[in-house]
């Protein structure tokens, strides 16, 4: 009887610890509940040790799970990289390709690059979660997160893709009605839409060297930048938005720019990924693809 434990067992193990539950790493695995239970009740059965307590309302790891898992992560991640590096050398993208992105950004932005990337790649599948919790990409087996924003210092690898640029825009029946809107300071006098953190109640602008940080009464306060360019095109108020989703409105007639030469800071985006020596192809091909699609 065969008592080491393979690959396969032991990717499912690391699955059924990351996801939190057997249905959950039964399809990532693309498999049922059924066999990831027998996998890992036989794993426990080769080492001898109990890797997972069950109940009917909860899973847990067990110490001796932890330290498996952990052990286990680097294993499997030493063996994708040793998959990677002989796979450089067709430079082919085949193969799954794990990514994440912020919600509103991924839906925006990203979903076009997934789009242009597997006409290009027609050997790749994507798995893509949009989500705005972090993402630990190496305990959670992703391949590549887009990241809006300063990048924490986490000893990943990162390529900057470009940055997203910022405006005040508003409905041009708003601004017809509305108080004279010169100066950063007229801005007291509008109604503003904002999206913000509950409490923060201003707004960041700058003009070359020139910044200003304006306390305001918003109209009404959203967490979504979707939101707020709704309301901005009702009517009701000027919205910070980015310029790559407000632009394509102004050409239309349906929102105008306010004082054009005052704006948020631009925020830069980034894809993160574990490493930049061993990049699959895949990795490295999206990557790519996304430096060159960028124009937000």
């Amino acid at each position: 009887m065969n008592t080491s434990i393979d690959l396969v067992e032991m990717r499912a193990f690391v699955a059924v610890v990351t996801d939190g539950s057997f249905t959950a790493a039964a399809q990532r695995l693309g498999t049922d509940k059924a066999r990831v239970s027998r996998i890992v009740r036989r794993m426990e059965e080769k080492l001898g040790a109990l890797l997972l307590t069950r109940s009917t309302r909860r899973l847990s790891v067990t110490e001796v799970g932890r330290d498996y898992f952990e052990r286990a992560v680097s294993i499997l991640g030493a063996a994708e990289a040793a998959e990677a590096a002989v796979a450089q050398q067709t430079g082919e993208p085949k193969g799954l390709l794990r990514l994440t992105a912020g919600s509103e950004f991924g839906t925006m932005v990203v979903d076009r690059w997934i789009a242009a990337f597997l006409h290009q790649a027609p050997k790749v599948t994507v798995d893509t979660e949009y989500t705005n919790r972090f993402v630990d990409i190496i305990h959670e087996g992703v391949d590549v997160a887009i990241r809006v924003g300063t990048l924490q210092d986490s000893g990943l690898s990162a390529r900057k893709l470009g940055e997203v640029t910022y405006g005040l825009y508003a409905d041009p029946s708003y601004l017809a009605r509305g108080p004279a809107l010169a100066t950063v300071s007229d801005l007291t006098h509008h109604d503003l839409i904002m999206k913000t953190p509950r409490g923060r109640q201003s707004w960041t602008l700058l003009n070359g060297a020139d910044s200003r940080t304006v306390a305001l009464t918003p109209r009404a306060a959203v967490n979504s930048i979707i939101a707020a360019k709704n309301l901005a095109l009702a009517g009701l108020g000027i919205a910070q938005l980015p310029c790559f989703m407000a632009e394509p409105l102004v050409a239309e007639g349906r929102l105008s720019r306010v004082l054009p030469d005052w704006a948020h800071p631009p925020a830069p985006v980034h894809a993160v990924f574990a490493s930049s020596r061993y990049m699959d192809p895949k990795v490295r091909h999206f990557v790519d693809l996304c430096v060159g699609l960028f124009d937000t």
